[in-house]
């Protein structure tokens, strides 16, 4: 009798008084001590209002149940597919909506409807997921800023792989402490891509040597993120390398003159297919030939081989000198040795290129920390 007189009432009254009567009576469920026979009317009376003309009846309701754990779910779940203003506050407070609700609003929503789902209190795995699958920038920018989402590895990834040519995702993902290597290594690449392809760069340099720079800044990059990259995290991170075509004999000899040891004998098992103690033995105590052969193995053009030999020789006799350390000293030593060699192929020629500019590179990088250890001295 109750709710068919308010159903009777509805019909004839004002959209202020429905407004008022269904936040009443959303009130009144959650908050009054009813029989079970006065709350199942109540809840008909609301899905009723569900279909009320007025924006505002529906918002009243919305307002009510939208933080409250014992609203009716086919209530929630309606309101939450209601025009934007409605359903904004549904979708961001509503703890009766499931993550398969979540996720099916996601697939079906706007970019604002995902941007409140990625700044939900709570986020779980799974909607992160999905939101990470099917997300633009914008909605994944404040999934990153939330701090309570819930993002795995494979999460981060998926938005380092589709999103990592925008600048503020690189930056909200590597401001991040539970990045791994790999995904550090794809958003450098992502930046020497936007170097190669900023029209501005371009014009003043050209798009050759813009190449070659962009390339060998990448490089630079990922070799020193190599320094902090052990064990089975190295291996995978190879692994990604060599799968995207980056372990040319270029990057291989940067690695080594910078003494990325670890990665380059890691980065040969990942070639050569062959064990890892016996590639590692034939590196620290094979005689030439065998190191030259090993590298042959793994693919390395034989007039490239004997450079990548003799780096291998330097290193590991610098390790056993008294100069301790200090590896930045084979890419002079190298240069050195081969800059007047009138024998070298065309390859060998642009590899010892190459190395010389890492030389370069260096002296410049002792300058400026003399120079700055001097004015320091001097102040």
């Amino acid at each position: 009798m109750i709710v068919a007189a308010f159903l009777k009432w509805v019909e004839t009254a004002k959209s202020q008084e429905r407004a008022r009567a269904a936040n009443a009576l959303a009130r009144a469920y959650l908050k009054s001590d009813m029989a079970p026979e006065e709350r199942q009317a109540a809840q008909m009376a609301m899905t009723y209002l569900l279909d009320d003309p007025a924006p505002q009846v529906r918002m009243a309701l919305a307002e009510v149940l939208a933080r409250e754990a014992g609203a009716p779910r086919a209530i929630m779940v309606s309101l939450a597919e209601d025009q934007p203003e409605i359903a904004s506050i549904v979708i961001l407070y509503s703890p009766v909506l499931a993550d398969a609700d979540l996720v099916d609003i996601a697939g079906r929503g706007t970019v604002e409807t995902r941007a409140l789902i990625a700044a939900r209190s709570e986020v779980s795995i799974g909607v992160a997921a999905a939101l990470a699958e099917i997300g633009d920038a914008a909605e994944l920018e404040v999934l990153l800023e939330n701090p309570r989402a819930r993002l795995t590895t494979f999460t981060l990834r998926r938005i380092a792989e589709r999103h990592g040519h925008c600048e503020r995702i690189r930056s909200l993902l590597l401001d991040r402490d539970d990045l791994t290597s790999g995904i550090r290594q794809l958003l450098v690449q992502f930046v020497a891509d936007a170097l190669a392809g900023s029209e501005l760069v371009i014009g003043a340099v050209g798009s050759r040597r813009i190449e070659r720079i962009a390339r060998e800044a990448g490089d630079c990059a990922t070799i020193a993120l190599l320094a902090d990259v052990h064990g089975e995290e190295l291996a995978r991170l190879t692994d990604q390398l060599r799968l995207a075509g980056r372990l040319s004999p270029a990057f291989l000899m940067h690695a080594l003159c910078a003494g990325r040891t670890d990665f380059f004998s890691s980065a040969i098992v990942a070639i050569s297919g062959l064990d890892e103690r016996r590639v590692r033995s034939i590196l620290a105590t094979g005689r030439f030939h065998a190191v030259r052969a090993l590298l042959e193995s793994a693919g390395l053009a034989r007039d490239l081989s004997p450079i990548f030999v003799d780096a291998v020789m330097l290193w590991r006799n610098l390790i056993q000198s008294a100069e301790g350390f200090e590896l930045d000293h084979i890419a002079h030593r190298l240069v050195a040795r081969y800059r007047g060699d009138n024998d070298l192929s065309d390859s060998a020629r642009v590899l010892i290129d190459m190395v010389e500019r890492m030389a370069i590179a260096e002296e410049r990088r002792l300058a400026r920390d003399y120079a700055s250890g001097f004015a320091l001295a001097a102040a």
